[in-house]
């Protein structure tokens, strides 16, 4: 199987240097440009390609790049983490299809951070390998794996469980792709829930003015708590004074 691999992240280095030591046939790579890529040098390193094989993914809706994907005759798709939205132009390049590795439990928190949106929103956390269709991360279902949201998470401990189990559940999956086993289960669009980056900035601002309810608060403060990322802050003096929280449980202490 002619595989075009595109991602970004730890996650997305992880299944590349799975995928090579199964000895499968990664005919291509597409990254993130340079400020927006995490772990880009040690994917590119990873996949073993020259350089001609490599693409940039904000270029993928033009002709050239197109052109030079479609020469490579990939048979199937696989994005783990990446972060541009996929046109029809290009997945019909793709004659297997898309396959996306989604650290969310769909259909909720499509879109960006779901992280962080399954701790203010209380909605299940996991991860799902789906079809990628026209929308965003509403294609169909192929594999789900659930994690379990305890009191001590913060959205920096919940993203390390997702990428755990995203691993897991493509290592687990992928002979049932492989050998097209797989069952598609349609997505309902209605269903669920679905955030942009903007999401997040706009409740990273705590207003001293405005009432919060004590859990949403809270929950505010434990999503926003990834360091080294900046978190939720108040401003005093026309300065902003950044919060994070530290969670224990009484035995613990």
């Amino acid at each position: 199987m002619r595989i075009l691999y595109l991602c970004n992240n730890f996650l997305g280095y992880q299944v590349l240097e799975w995928l090579e030591a199964q000895g499968e046939e990664i005919v291509g790579l597409v990254v993130h440009p340079t400020h927006r890529q995490q772990y880009g040098p040690d994917i590119v390193a990873a996949s073993r390609l020259d350089h001609e094989y490599i693409f940039d993914g904000s270029q993928l809706q033009q002709p050239e790049t197109l052109e030079a994907i479609a020469t490579l005759k990939p048979e199937l798709g696989l994005s783990v983490l990446f972060g541009y939205i996929l046109r029809e132009q290009f997945l019909s390049l793709l004659p297997l299809g898309c396959i996306n590795l989604h650290p969310a439990l769909l259909p909720y928190n499509r879109g960006a951070h779901p992280n962080v949106w399954s701790i203010i929103d209380e909605t299940p956390a996991g991860a799902t390998l789906h079809f990628i269709d026209a929308g965003i991360d509403t294609g169909d279902i192929i594999a789900q794996r659930q994690v379990e949201i305890e009191p001590l998470d913060t959205g920096g401990t919940l993203y390390h469980k997702l990428e755990e189990a995203g691993l897991a559940l493509f290592i687990e999956t992928w002979p049932m792709i492989k050998s097209s086993q797989i069952q598609r289960v349609p997505q309902r669009s209605s269903d669920g829930t679905s955030h942009h980056t903007r999401d997040a900035e706009e409740i990273d601002r705590i207003d001293l003015r405005q009432q919060y309810e004590a859990r949403h608060l809270i929950n505010i403060l434990r999503a926003r708590t990834f360091p080294p990322y900046r978190s939720a802050y108040f401003e005093e003096d026309g300065r902003r004074v950044y919060l994070r929280l530290q969670l224990s449980y009484e035995d613990d202490l």
